[in-house]
């Protein structure tokens, strides 16, 4: 049991009642709502399959197993199946200790995992493989919903983060199939949007048997949003309980040597538009200072790979990649990291990470896997995503914030000129990961007890 129980109120302390909380609509009302969000889905269906193939141009991946998001694929037998939500990448990552924990205490039982995008896709194929059945969670419409609950039949459904779907969760609820929603968060702008579907997104969270909070300022959105006190607590982040392999720290080691053990090297992680010119820029900064420095840069989206390769080799830096070249040499100036789920390698192999989705207004990523790490890390002013993490590692002065794009160079050589500063960036950021560990056993308690039947 966490040292920290007393933070994170488990279900016999409810958490307390927001003023904004009001009565459920009438059942009529109720009805005409899902039937109008319903039917306009089916109406939009023909713009949601445009969208899905115009993705598929820049990345094939959205091109395959397209039937899955409308809940065709092969009956696979399973019966009282545990099933696992991940959305994408980044929330298939901090579902893995939660997912480790519940195959060794529920290892009868089949596991199913869904995900949206294909990233995530493969990244479940590469950690679970033949271990669980994994397909595409599909639209939110509700002969799809049912389809898909027919084939994998869940006793369980544990939904990552925060994808409420108001008839993914109906008829969940409709089928007695229990619902955790684990390692809850919700931002601001995220409450925000689902202003149009409030009344909906209420109905749909309601039909949960327990929300388990990354923070308090995320149940306090929750519950704004409609969760029911009496089945919401705050458990901490799941991303906290991540723990570093043997063979993550060899592959960083083995990278830098050949890349070269001796020179400054530093990432720009999970990058968007509009963030990958700056760290181009940032580094031709740095080479001014250190001539001999390494730009790792991992782009976000697939879809991005072949222009970043491009704009790298334009700003004239000697670059390599890791689909062509595998990894770098003394010689290169930039590392295109164009590979899904080797990206805590790279940061192993790394002296400071930026991590991107900051200088835009995305919100921000993960920060906890360099800080697993023992890394510095810079990001930019929007960090929405993450806020409550981010405040905690800047506080212990384990991350640095810069205001804006110009900023990041001088961060960086600042960062890359002063060893102790380093060292001691990443020391407190592994002690904020070390005191914060908890968070899988605590939403196991909370699983635990729902598929006890004690709470529903």
């Amino acid at each position: 049991m966490s040292s920290h129980h007393s933070r994170f109120p488990i279900p016999d302390s409810p958490f307390p009642a927001l003023d904004i909380l009001a009565r459920p609509p009438r059942r009529s009302a109720a009805v005409f709502q899902r039937l109008f969000y319903t039917v306009t889905l089916y109406l939009l269906t023909p713009l949601v399959l445009y969208r899905l193939a115009a993705r598929g141009f820049k990345y094939p991946g959205y091109f395959a197993r397209w039937r899955e998001r409308f809940g065709f694929f092969p009956d696979p037998g399973i019966r009282d199946s545990i099933w696992i939500h991940a959305v994408s990448l980044g929330e298939v990552n901090a579902a893995v200790p939660l997912i480790e924990a519940l195959m060794r205490r529920y290892g009868d039982s089949r596991f199913v995992i869904t995900t949206v995008t294909p990233t995530g896709s493969e990244r479940v194929l590469q950690l679970f493989g033949e271990r669980v059945f994994h397909v595409y969670l599909p639209y939110d419409l509700t002969t799809a919903v049912r389809r898909f609950l027919d084939r994998v039949r869940p006793r369980l459904a544990v939904i990552m983060e925060t994808e409420i779907w108001p008839n993914l969760f109906m008829t969940c609820a409709e089928r007695d199939i229990s619902i955790v929603v684990a390692n809850a968060r919700l931002s601001e702008k995220s409450l925000r949007g689902y202003w149009p579907i409030q009344p909906l997104a209420r109905r749909a969270i309601r039909c949960a048997s327990f929300i388990a909070a990354q923070s308090a300022s995320d149940g306090e959105r929750l519950q704004a949003l409609g969760a029911p006190s009496e089945r919401l607590a705050v458990v901490g982040n799941l991303k906290f309980d991540m723990t570093v392999s043997a063979d993550v720290v060899e592959a960083g080691r083995k990278f830098r040597l050949s890349a070269g053990p001796d020179r400054p090297v530093w990432i720009a992680a999970s990058t968007h538009e509009g963030e990958e010119l700056v760290a181009l820029k940032a580094h031709a900064e740095v080479l001014r200072r250190f001539p001999d420095a390494l730009l790792l840069v991992a782009p976000r989206h697939p879809e991005r790979f072949k222009a970043l390769a491009t704009a790298c080799k334009a700003f004239g830096f000697r670059t390599a990649t890791r689909s062509e070249d595998g990894g770098a040499d003394r010689s290169n100036q930039c590392f295109v990291i164009d590979s899904m789920g080797e990206l805590l390698g790279f940061y192993a192999a790394a002296d400071v990470a930026f991590v991107g989705g900051s200088l835009v207004p995305v919100g921000g990523h993960n920060l906890l896997e360099p800080a697993a790490l023992a890394r510095p890390v810079i990001v930019g002013p929007h960090t929405f995503n993450f806020a409550e993490v981010t405040e905690d590692l800047i506080r212990a002065d384990a991350v640095m914030r810069i205001p804006n794009a110009d900023a990041l160079g001088p961060a960086v050589v600042r960062l890359l000129s002063r060893d102790i500063e380093r060292r001691t960036m990443g020391e407190a950021a592994h002690r904020v990961m070390e005191r914060e560990r908890g968070a899988v056993e605590r939403t196991m308690r909370i699983v635990e007890r729902v598929l006890a039947g004690e709470i529903r």
